[in-house]
Order: C-alpha cells, then structure tokens, then sequence
C-alpha cells in the first residue's frame, strides 16, 4: 500500500537542525532554534567573507501552464537538490512557505511529496515560525492606525473614498473581499467601504520578500501608498506614524528559516507572495544566503514560466542583481494530455496522440525561456500510469528543438530518481550559462511594459484596458509611478485571462481592469481579467479531511 505524504514525513528521522547548519558552515551562534529541527538564521551571516571556492550556481525551477492533474515543481526543486548532494555538490534549496489558503482548500500543502518534501511537513503546512501571522499582523496594524487617524480628526485630510489600504488574511475567505467598516456611529470609527486580499497577496508579503535587508524593509515600509488625501495628494506609512512598529512585527519573520529535505538536505523556506496575484518567488535574503553557504541554490517561481518566472526575472532579479546559471522547465505527461483535450477522468488511458496535441504548451514555454536569453532543460516528472510512448513523445520533441531532457522519479525514490536530472543541469550549466535579458527596461512606458509581456509570455495579440485603468494608467504618470516593474495578476490555468483556453491559444485579448501602485514592494499590480486578491474555498474543501488523531496531525497532502 501507497504511504500518503504526511505518512512518509512522519516515517522520516530527521537531523538535529545544527547538523543541517554545520552543512552549509553556520555554527549554533548563528541559529535560532525553533524545536529540534527548525531554525531562523542570523542576517550577520551575509556579512561575513563567503568561504566556500566555487561561484554559487543559482537554478529556477518553473513549469509548463499548471492543470488539475499536477506537474510537481516543488518535488522537482527537493528532488533535484537531493539529487545534487547525492551526486556530491554542495547544495542548498530556497523555496516559499506555504499559504493556510490553499492548504485549508483546494492546492494542499507546498512541501512537496512523496519522497521528495522538505520536513517537518505538517509545522511547515500551518503555522511554521509565524512569519505569516507577523506580516498578517503588520499589515492589519497599518490597516487600523488609518482608521484611527480617521476617527481621531484626520490631520493629514485623507479622502475617506481614495483608501487604497486593505486588511489580509491567511485563509480563503470570499465573504470578506467586499466589506463596509465603521458601521454602529459615530464610536465605532468612519463608515467606508473595504475588504481582505489574502495575505500572499499582501504588500507587506511583497515588501518583506524583495527586501535586502532590515533597512531597506523600513524604507520600503515608509514609502508605502496608502491613501490620497482630498487634494489628491498621496498619503504613506510614515505620514501615519507606522512604520517603526510595522519593522518591529517583521523583525523576526525577516530572519530565513532553516529545515531539510527528507534526505537532510538544507532548505531555506521563506515568504510566500502567490505568482498569480503577486511576484511568486521566496525572499531576496533566503536566496542570498543559500547562495552566501553553497555552491548550488535551487529554487522556484509560483506557477507556469509566464507568471511566476517572468516576475522572478523582471523583478526579483532586476531588483536584487540576481542571475541564474540555469532554468529547469518541469513538464508532464499527465498535464500535456489534458492540454492536449483530455479530460482529468480520462487521464488514465494511455494516448501518445493527445501528449502530441498538448506539446504547444511546452514549446510555447520553452520560448518565453529563451526571451531572457535563458537555455533550459526539460524535467519530465514522471508519474507510475505514464507509458513509455507517452514519455518518448516529450524526450522526442525535446531533443529535436535541441533542449537538454532527463526524466525524473523523485516522488518514489526522492534524489535517487533526479540524479539523471542533476547531472544534465550540471554539464547544461557549466556550457551555457549567460547573463539573462530582462523583457523591458524599467522606464519603459507603463503600457508598453505590459504589451512586451503579455505578447512575448502569454501569446495575445493585443491588450485592452478598461475605463478605469486608463484612468489609473494616467495617476501613475502624474504622481511618479511610472518607472516601477509590472507585476501582471493573471490566472495561473491559462497563458491567457480565459480559464477555458488550455493548450497555447493564440489570437486573444489580455484585458486589463486596473492599476495598483504598490510603492513600498516596488512594482505597479496589474489586475487582467477576473482575477481575484481573495480566493475562495471549494465545495469539498481540503479542511473537511484534517484532523489531529492520537496526537498526530492527519489529512494534509
């Protein structure tokens, strides 16, 4: 019988987390423990001399338009990390915590799977450290020190109707994406209309992931833009005196936490933006300091390659003078067959020709990686009902587009069945690295900006805007905005704004409804579509099968 996820992690003896550290060269003095095998790690780290001799490799990992049938980008981040240690390089992982949102609904947890997850599972899946309590936390106080600045007389003559401001939470919740506040007179506060984004979606997420460092967190903080004051004036977080304490609720989310792989490989997991909704990758720090401890960093962006990678290119790296060494693109054969027309009830049946039909998505993706300048290799994560033919339709295509391809197990075998894997990235690595080629220059007009990203990672022929962000296109220009990133919310299942259009549809409009600057994060938010902040719970949530049994913790997958 199959072992469930949490079953293996439970199964799992896990090194005392100091034994992790000494891996990558940290002594206790620069841990801080949380139990026996969870740690956040001191920033004094990245100011001492980096000892070790190679030059540290970074490698993304991101995947073909993600379906219901799964593509594994996490278990393909652990699993070729395992696979580089058990190979002999010295590696370490930088991966995003998990949102209670999906674990609670519909995705489940992001610590992998099978053989390849990063452990404790369950501590990692809820409340791990608390990081996103405190940026919950943050966020809500700046949320309800505008409110209070409101009802106290409003010095700074905010105009109750231009808020921009919104509370977060850590849970998919529809009924609060459109609220009204201070109902119940004139004790109770101001009455405005408002509402929750989940907190993935937060700009204090954003801000505390693309931060270098706990000063340039503050600045980012004071230049938050919050509201417009009845003169049209832009309204920030320091002007409301909240800042100070903002930092001082982030200061130890701020520090990265440390854990493992089942193998006891090192892993930083560290914020958490969605990529559909926000920027899609773990912290700048994380990063850094997986690359500041080993030679090797592995890490991912949210989704398929035209959302979260895109946004780790033109914004994570643009902005923290971050390069890769290489791009891993995972695909599947299940995922192809359902690009290809299969529904998810006939994925069983073995069909070569709907692979064939699906291959569009991969090579559509394999493209916009070539857009940075970027050579890829192709991980064809490999699923026990997937037939030879099927599995020789994609190494076939592959190898005639001349794109390197290895065929992974790491769900069953963890880093034993992504060896073939590492070794391809590391002879891929060592012959093409470049520097990558951002899509856009930041000053670039806002429009052509998103033009050169909806045509080049999405495939639309044209873009559309509504009434009202043209009006916000034309705020942006007048107040300064003008030259930050884009950071494009889209749907994830699509290269498109339609749900329905899987494959590589061509031909179609990204329609774009508004505008947000998100000044301390540093990128305009472009909202295309339906997209939503706040994602709502399924009609059988996840939430439905967890439970704490004997004193263990059950259900999550």
């Amino acid at each position: 019988m199959m072992l469930s996820d949490v079953e293996i992690a439970h199964a799992a003896q896990p090194q005392p987390i100091a034994e992790i550290g000494s891996k990558l060269g940290l002594a206790e003095r620069d841990l801080h423990p949380y139990g026996h095998d969870v740690a956040k790690v001191d920033l004094s780290v990245l100011e001492r001399p980096r000892v070790r001799q190679l030059k540290p490799r970074l490698v993304l990992v991101s995947a073909i338009t993600p379906t219901p049938a799964g593509e594994g980008k996490t278990t393909t981040s652990i699993g070729l990390a395992d696979a580089l240690a058990r190979v002999g390089e010295s590696v370490c992982l930088a991966l995003r915590e998990p949102s209670l949102g999906p674990c609670m609904g519909v995705k489940g947890g992001a610590a992998g799977g099978g053989y390849s997850q990063v452990i404790p599972m369950e501590r990692i899946n809820l409340h791990f450290t608390g990081d996103f309590h405190a940026i919950t936390s943050a966020n809500n106080l700046l949320a309800a020190m505008l409110d209070n600045h409101l009802h106290q007389g409003n010095e700074l003559d905010i105009d109750p109707r231009r808020i921009l401001w919104r509370r977060v939470i850590d849970l998919n919740d529809r009924a609060l994406r459109h609220v009204v506040v201070g109902l119940g007179g004139t004790t109770h506060g101001i009455p405005r209309e408002g509402g929750f984004d989940i907190t993935a979606a937060s700009e204090v997420m954003a801000m505390l992931c693309l931060a270098n460092d706990a000063d340039d967190l503050r600045d980012r903080l004071n230049r938050t833009l919050v509201a417009f004051d009845r003169r049209g004036a832009p309204v920030t977080a320091k002007q409301l005196g909240a800042s100070g304490a903002m930092l001082a609720l982030l200061h130890e989310a701020l520090r990265p936490n440390l854990v493992q792989t089942l193998e006891g490989t090192p892993a930083f997991v560290h914020g958490g933006p969605f990529a559909n909704i926000a920027h899609g990758c773990n912290s700048v720090i994380a990063t850094r300091l997986a690359l500041h401890t080993a030679d090797w960093c592995i890490t991912e962006a949210g989704f398929g390659f035209d959302l979260g990678a895109e946004k780790f290119f033109d914004i994570k790296c643009q902005s923290a003078g971050l390069d890769t060494a290489a791009v891993v693109l995972v695909a599947t054969v299940r995922a192809l067959k359902m690009h290809g027309g299969h529904k998810r009830s006939e994925l069983g049946k073995t069909d070569p020709e709907a692979v064939r039909r699906g291959l569009p998505n991969l090579e559509k993706h394999l493209e916009s990686i070539h857009c940075f300048g970027e050579r890829p290799v192709v991980a064809i994560n490999r699923f026990a009902s997937d037939s030879e033919e099927e599995l020789s339709v994609i190494r076939g295509r592959c190898e005639a587009l001349g794109v390197p391809v290895a065929l992974t197990d790491h769900h069953a075998r963890g880093g034993a069945g992504a060896e073939e894997l590492a070794r391809t990235l590391i002879a891929h690595a060592e012959t093409s690295s470049t520097p990558f080629s951002p899509l856009y220059d930041w000053n670039d007009p806002v429009e052509a900006k998103i033009e050169v990203v909806a045509r080049s990672m999405y495939g639309a022929a044209s873009v559309g805007y509504s009434k009202a962000a043209r009006q916000d296109l034309r705020s942006i220009e007048e107040l300064g905005y003008a030259g930050l990133p884009v950071c494009i919310a889209k749907i994830p299942g699509s290269l498109s704004d339609d749900t329905k259009l899987r494959g590589r549809p061509r031909d179609f409009e990204i329609n774009v409804r508004g505008v947000q600057v998100n000044a301390g994060a540093g990128f305009l938010v472009v909202l295309t579509g339906d997209i939503m902040r706040m994602p709502g719970l399924p009609r059988r949530p996840l939430a439905e099968s967890i439970d704490v049994r004997d004193g263990t913790i059950v259900g999550l997958t």
